[in-house]
């Protein structure tokens, strides 16, 4: 072989290897990112209150909504949209020679594009267990025990139009990159408990402090006036007055606790 086609073979290679290992290195960073920190427990299954994970579930295109979607050039994930199409029958007839048309489905936020995604352990205190023991003999031991009910919810950090779509849409954006369970609305049972313990000297207060994590997504929502085109027998989606806007949401994790303790 060539020794210049050598050459040329190993710097591409080489470009390659540095290529998939620079993709790897991030994903491994963006996955420790995101880990739940030793701090944080799960209390799905102490928790007193059931948390619905309805708003959790994804809709599938079915086949026609699969072809129009991917014959566009705009990317189109909004739940409500896709299951519009899903519920649309549309069979012009194949000798439709000449026929033209266009429905109007109305301007739709049609995906949300991520930019950054951060997590908030301690997004609101729920729930402080004292344990005074001044004067005493030994070392006491204080646990977490939920005191009141408590509703933690989120939403869109500015107003904007279709606001329901758009929470639904970020929602799914953020589960996937965090790989956490998320709810704009979530809530902690009165009498919820955890097992664990932290030891209170002799002469000192103890304050187990509890908070409700919640995920902090902020980027871009892509907006168009959607129409289903016709032209004889062909069917296809044609997106209108496309318009980009910055938005960002608080999302609370749902069924997670954050714990602080503080000797005093």
């Amino acid at each position: 072989m060539n020794k210049k086609w050598l050459v040329l073979i190993l710097f591409i290679a080489s470009v390659l290897l540095t290529s998939v290992a620079i993709v790897s290195a991030a994903e491994k960073a963006n996955k420790q990112e995101h880990a739940i920190p030793n701090h944080v427990l799960n209390i799905s299954k102490d928790n007193t209150y059931p948390n619905s994970t309805d708003d959790q579930e994804l809709l599938e295109a079915e086949e026609l909504t699969k072809e129009l979607l991917e014959e566009t050039n705009l990317r189109i994930t909004n739940p409500q949209l896709v299951d519009m199409l899903n519920e649309t029958s549309l069979n012009p007839s194949p000798f439709a020679i000449g026929y033209r048309g266009e429905i109007f489905l109305g301007r739709w936020p049609l995906a949300y594009e991520s930019k950054e995604t951060n997590i908030n352990w301690e997004y609101q205190e729920i729930n402080v267990n004292e344990l005074n023991n001044l004067g005493g003999e030994v070392p006491e031991k204080v646990s977490y025990s939920q005191k009141e009910e408590k509703q933690i919810k989120g939403g869109l950090t500015s107003k904007i139009s279709h606001s329901d779509q758009m929470m639904k849409l970020i929602l799914l954006e953020a589960q996937k990159n965090t790989k956490l369970p998320l709810s704009f609305s979530t809530v902690i049972g009165r009498g919820t408990k955890q097992n664990n313990t932290y030891a209170v000297p002799v002469n000192k207060t103890g304050l187990l402090h509890a908070y409700a994590p919640a995920v902090n997504e902020k980027g871009e929502v892509t907006f168009g006036d959607v129409y289903i085109k016709l032209k004889g027998s062909k069917k296809s989606i044609v997106v209108k007055n496309v318009t980009r806007q910055g938005i960002g949401a608080w999302i609370p994790v749902q069924d997670h606790v954050s714990f602080s303790f503080e000797l005093k």
